[in-house]
C-alpha cells in the first residue's frame, strides 16, 4: 500500500511589529512625495488624503494609547510604593501601640506592688517575679527569681494581690520556691478580723477548682457574729504567718454538727491562677 507523500501547508504568519514598521514607511513616504512635489489636488493627493492621512490617524491613536497605558503603569507604580509605605506607618504603629500596652501593664503591677507594699508598711519586702510553676491551672506551688543573694530565708511570708500568698520553702542563691495557701499541704491559722475569733485554713485545690473559694473550719464564733463578707486575716497564734495579712472574705458559714464550730468558705484576695509579681516580707515570724 502506497502513501502519498502530503504536503503540509505553511502557515504564513507576519509579525505585528513589521506591520506597524510598513505601515510608519508608507506614511512618511507619502509625506514625503507630497512635501516634495507639492501636490495639491489631483488624484494623488486625493489618494493620500484617502489612503495615508487615516493611517497616520491610527498610527497617532496608537501612539496615544501606548503613552496612555505607559502613564498608567506609572501611575500604578506610585500608587504601589505609597500603599507600601503607609503599610510601613501602620506596621510601625501597630509596634509602637503594643509596646505602650505592655508598658502600661507592666505599669499597673508595679502600682498594684506599691500600693500592697504601703498597705503593711511595718514590714520590709522585695520584690519578685515569678519565673516557673507547677503543672495546672493553679499557682499552687511556683518558683521565684530571688534567693539567698537578696536576703531571702525558708518560713519568709509572700504577698500580692492586696494579701498573703503563701510561705517560702526552698532557697537557692538566686530563686526561691514557693508554696501558696491554696495548696493541699499547707495550713494557715486566721481569724477574724472583726471578732479576733480564730479559724482554720485548709489548702483545697478541688474546692478552689469547683467555688474558686478556700475552706476554713474550726470557727469559735460563741457570739454568734460571723457574717459573709468578714475580712478574715492570719492570726497571732500561727507560727510561721505574720499577724494581720489579708487572706480573703467570708463567702459561706455553716454551723458544724457539734454546734459548737462553724465551718465555710473564704473568697481569697489573691488571683491564685494569674501570679506575675509578688512580695517577699524580708522578716520571720518570732516564736516567743
Amino acid at each position: 500500500m502506497k502513501y502519498r507523500n502530503r504536503r503540509r501547508k505553511t502557515k504564513f504568519f507576519i509579525p505585528v511589529r513589521y506591520i506597524f514598521i510598513v505601515l510608519a514607511v508608507v506614511c512618511f513616504a507619502g509625506a514625503f512625495l507630497s512635501l516634495t512635489f507639492n501636490l495639491k489636488g489631483g488624484p494623488i493627493n486625493t489618494i493620500a488624503e484617502g489612503i495615508f492621512v487615516p493611517m497616520q490617524k491610527g498610527i497617532n491613536g496608537i501612539g496615544t494609547y501606548i503613552n496612555n497605558k505607559s502613564d498608567h503603569f506609572q501611575t500604578l507604580s506610585q500608587v504601589q510604593e505609597e500603599n507600601k509605605k503607609q503599610q510601613d506607618k501602620i506596621n510601625a504603629l501597630m509596634t509602637e501601640n503594643s509596646t505602650l500596652k505592655l508598658e502600661q501593664y507592666e505599669l499597673d503591677n508595679l502600682r498594684k506592688l506599691y500600693e500592697l507594699d504601703q498597705k503593711y508598711p511595718s514590714y520590709k519586702k522585695v520584690g519578685a517575679r515569678v519565673i516557673a510553676k507547677d503543672a495546672g491551672n493553679w499557682f499552687s506551688t511556683f518558683v521565684i527569681d530571688k534567693g539567698k543573694n537578696d536576703g531571702i530565708k525558708v518560713d519568709m511570708n509572700v504577698i500580692a494581690g492586696g494579701g498573703l500568698v503563701g510561705i517560702v520553702t526552698h532557697v537557692g542563691k538566686s530563686s526561691a520556691t514557693v508554696r501558696a495557701i491554696i495548696d493541699d499541704k499547707n495550713n494557715v491559722s486566721a481569724m477574724l478580723l472583726s471578732t479576733s475569733d480564730n479559724c482554720m485554713i485548709e489548702g483545697n485545690l478541688k474546692t478552689l477548682t469547683e467555688k474558686q473559694a478556700i475552706e476554713f473550719s474550726i470557727l469559735k464564733d460563741e457570739k454568734n457574729m460571723a457574717a459573709v463578707g468578714d475580712q478574715v486575716v492570719t492570726s497571732q497564734i500561727s507560727d510561721k504567718y505574720l499577724q494581720g495579712i489579708l487572706i480573703g472574705y467570708i463567702s459561706s458559714i455553716t454551723k458544724d454538727t457539734n454546734n459548737l464550730t462553724k465551718r465555710g468558705t473564704i473568697t481569697p484576695v489573691v488571683d491564685f491562677e494569674h501570679l506575675e509579681e509578688v512580695l517577699v516580707i524580708l522578716q520571720k515570724k518570732e516564736i516567743e
